[in-house]
């Protein structure tokens, strides 16, 4: 780690996006990898969970609860690339990615000629970014356009001043952020990205499954991911976005594994509710 990542240590919510980068980058080591990203190891190294790093504590309990919770960033990611791909080909070329944290897709993924993608975050993970992506000399295979705000503030303001045209479609991306709002706060969220997109735009978004506070949050370690996770995702989420202008379909992760050829082998212990992978188009 150089001195100036070391000066911006992740820390808070934000912090949770190296633990993703650290996901990231053991898919990216499979053989049967479903993407690889090769920047996500030097994220989290940079950020202290590279591969010679102490082993996170916890009972058998605790490794299982971050299996399944690897498992989820896995099949996220390949959702969510998949959609992204699908409207590049539909001619959008505007993507936004909220709360983005050190997602690489700028780097990682092919973009028709003309895309402009939008990185929408606090100030303090975008600079740790940068720092790394110089250290890794990252090209951009987009013009790739950081916007540093916070999301409960003007982020539209802040985006718009940074050149994005809510005239034209938009493609926007909310990957591990919902649960992290208050209910009150994802109603705006939403509210916002609708008043900037105009018809043929795309979603994706992660939501938090039902009862995954109860069952990763109640005795989380203070400071954790899953101590701060507070928003629990909608009994009907397609027709939540229905009210929003959206046409929204839902998967959940047991389907999305199986179809990319990583199935879950157990059970479902309960009645599986709605699916927290959402793929939506404005009309």
């Amino acid at each position: 780690m150089t001195d100036e990542q070391e000066s911006v240590r992740p820390s808070g919510v934000w912090a949770t996006a190296v633990g993703v980068a650290r996901v990231r980058a053991l898919e990216t080591e499979r053989e049967n990898a479903l993407f690889r990203d090769p920047l996500a190891h030097a994220f989290a190294t940079a950020g202290g969970l590279g591969p010679t790093s102490p082993p996170l504590p916890g009972d058998e309990a605790a490794r299982r609860r971050r299996m399944g919770v690897a498992f989820s960033i896995v099949i996220r990611t390949k959702f969510l690339d998949d959609l992204l791909q699908q409207a590049s080909a539909s001619g959008v070329r505007q993507v936004v990615l909220l709360g983005a944290g050190m997602d690489s897709r700028a780097f990682r993924m092919d973009w028709p000629e003309g895309t402009r993608l939008f990185e929408v975050d606090t100030a303090a993970p975008l600079d740790f970014k940068a720092s790394v992506l110089r250290q890794e000399r990252a090209v951009a295979r987009c013009e790739r356009i950081t916007v540093a705000v916070d999301l409960r503030e003007d982020w539209p303001g802040a985006l718009a001043a940074a050149g994005h045209d809510p005239a034209v479609p938009t493609v926007w991306i909310a990957e591990g952020l919902l649960i992290y709002l208050r209910e009150d706060a994802v109603e705006l969220l939403l509210a916002r990205i609708s008043a900037q997109s105009a018809a043929g735009s795309r979603m994706g978004l992660t939501l938090g499954s039902r009862g995954v506070i109860e069952r990763f949050g109640a005795d989380a370690a203070p400071g954790s991911a899953a101590s701060m996770w507070i928003s629990e995702m909608p009994d009907d989420p397609v027709g939540w976005l229905a009210g929003h202008g959206w046409e929204a379909a839902s998967h959940t992760l047991r389907e999305r594994g199986a179809a990319y050829g990583r199935p879950i082998s157990t059970p479902p212990q309960r009645e599986e509710r709605p699916g927290g992978l959402i793929s939506a188009v404005r009309r």
